[in-house]
């Protein structure tokens, strides 16, 4: 059975392009792509565009604007502090979109061996070209096997580890909305790469995960289907909040090394 989301010769086919992004959100694209070459100039190698943006499916007022930015050399506290500046000025400045997010990394880092199945991975297949060079011309083509599942999605712990330390300081509606989000959907696509190698097939969308998910562990589809939901539209609920943390979690964590492994620790 073919699978969406990989080529001819079972390679995972790069998701998005600029020609997907949704009309709503063309211009705060445009402006993103003015102001990062304005603020870094020599120093950026490249920029990307990822998440539901370049894949189409952006939703005005609900979805929020992800970049990846290539350095040519490792970024210094004052490169975080642009982006930090720049990613907050499109938020302000676009109200289509719900939240700006910048990832920061040299070129050497996201193409050492390293992070071949981790970071490489990500940029090469989730990674939409906007400005420069596109650093995927020299990674290689990744199928949905074990060794990708293990290497991006095999540290479960910690992440639910810093999660609750999150969880603890969190104070306001808006903090837990935003954990909610980002823990939800670490969840969904951990319980998705658990099955990729044995489903054989790539999907980023969480509904579709969800769904995959449950063919393996029916006895857990209604939560990663829940946690789904929550990915899309998070609450402020502490309650979903905690059985993602002490439940389901812990659980996909103990599935997740017990089937792949832990992530190598580089």
């Amino acid at each position: 059975m073919a699978h969406r989301g990989l080529d001819c010769e079972g390679f995972i086919e790069r998701e998005g392009s600029l020609g997907r992004v949704p009309a709503p959100f063309r211009d705060v694209v445009a402006a993103a792509r003015t102001r990062i070459a304005e603020a870094y100039g020599q120093r950026l190698h490249s920029a990307y565009l990822y998440g539901s943006v370049p894949r189409g499916t952006a939703r005005p007022g609900r979805s929020d604007l992800d970049l990846l930015l290539a350095l040519h050399r490792e970024p210094t506290g004052e490169d975080r502090d642009t982006a930090e500046v720049l990613a907050r000025g499109l938020d302000l400045d676009f109200a289509q979109t719900d939240g700006a997010g910048i990832l920061l990394y040299g070129k050497e880092t996201l193409l050492s061996e390293a992070e071949r199945h981790d970071l490489g991975w990500f940029l090469a297949c989730l990674c939409t070209p906007l400005l420069g060079a596109d650093l995927a011309e020299h990674l290689p083509r990744y199928r949905p096997d074990a060794l990708l599942a293990r290497e991006t999605n095999g540290d479960l712990d910690d992440v639910l580890a810093t999660a609750r330390e999150r969880a603890a300081a969190a104070r306001t509606d808006a903090e837990l909305r935003k954990l909610n989000r980002f823990l939800a959907r670490r969840l969904v696509r951990t319980g998705f790469t658990l099955v990729m190698p044995r489903w054989g097939g790539w999907t980023s969308d969480l509904a579709e995960s969800a769904r995959v998910f449950a063919g393996y562990y029916p006895d857990r589809a209604d939560q990663m289907r829940a946690a789904a939901t929550q990915g899309l539209d998070p609450g402020p609920d502490r309650e979903i909040l905690r059985t993602h943390l002490d439940d389901l979690g812990p659980w996909l964590a103990a599935e997740y090394t017990a089937r792949l492994g832990r992530r190598s620790r580089h």
